[in-house]
């Protein structure tokens, strides 16, 4: 369950597999017509049946935050673990809306509407039968998409002679530290920190990849990573994902704040 499931953050594709999916609810209760849809007059079916696509739709979009949140708060890593918990909850969550939006619109004051046993059995499994293949193709497809352009953008941190180098996607690397001839390179591999001593000289780094900010005269890092500032000391630091600190230099302080100003409004 643990097992890295693919995962695109990207807003504008989610928005719309919502759209996709409320188009589809729509055409699906419109053509099989579940229940009584077949004894509404066509005015009807075109006022109601619409709103039971906007209700799935708007159920999508309502759990997108917190589907960033799992995804922020478990360092930019989606599992199958969470895929499924996402479905779960947006099925349940969608019946629950979508029950009411029958009992207070579609039938309101109405004396004997459906129960909610005779409404999952005929309408809201066979439909969520339906949208979730949908749902989980649509995700899977822009997750496998969104992976594939990370790894063309794949940056190679090489180190000098025959030395084995590093190939990362630029937001796995947190910072990069000189140590005498060496750098060492802070870096995510799955849900953990490493570090690789490469040899190589951290100018040489700074210059090659602009995305990633001089800090210290042995320090670069990922701004991506930025998580608070603190001072120790009357020293000045930068705190990174993963615990990571750096020091700040007077030389680059203006610099990195305007950066991660920039960065973060």
């Amino acid at each position: 369950m643990k097992r890295l499931y693919p995962f695109d953050p990207l807003l504008k594709h989610h928005i719309l597999i919502s759209l996709l999916v409320a188009v589809w609810v729509f055409v699906f209760l419109y053509f099989t017509e579940p229940l009584d849809v077949s004894e509404l007059p066509e005015k009807e079916k075109l006022m109601f049946l619409p709103g039971y696509g906007l209700v799935v739709g708007f159920c999508y979009m309502l759990f997108l935050p917190f589907q960033y949140y799992l995804y922020k708060h478990y360092k930019q890593q989606w599992t199958l673990l969470s895929e499924l918990f996402f479905i779960i909850t947006f099925s349940i969550v969608t019946i629950v809306i979508a029950r009411n939006y029958y009992l207070h619109v579609v039938v309101a004051n109405e004396p004997n509407p459906y129960t909610l046993g005779y409404m999952l059995q005929t309408i809201f499994m066979p439909a969520l039968a339906t949208i979730l293949p949908i749902i989980l193709v649509a995700r899977f497809a822009f997750g496998k998409y969104y992976e594939k352009r990370l790894d063309d953008q794949k940056i190679e941190i090489k180190g000098e002679g025959n030395y084995e180098g590093l190939r990362l996607q630029l937001n796995e690397v947190i910072s990069i530290q000189s140590s005498d001839n060496y750098i060492e390179v802070f870096y995510i591999s799955g849900h953990s920190l490493k570090k690789t001593l490469i040899r190589n000289k951290l100018s040489v780094i700074d210059e090659e990849f602009s995305e990633l900010l001089r800090a210290h005269r042995s320090y670069i890092i990922n701004p991506y990573h930025f998580q608070q500032w603190k001072t120790e000391n009357s020293k000045f630091y930068m705190v990174l994902n993963y615990n990571v600190e750096v020091p700040i230099s007077k030389t680059y302080q203006k610099e990195i704040k305007a950066a991660i100003n920039s960065a973060t409004n």
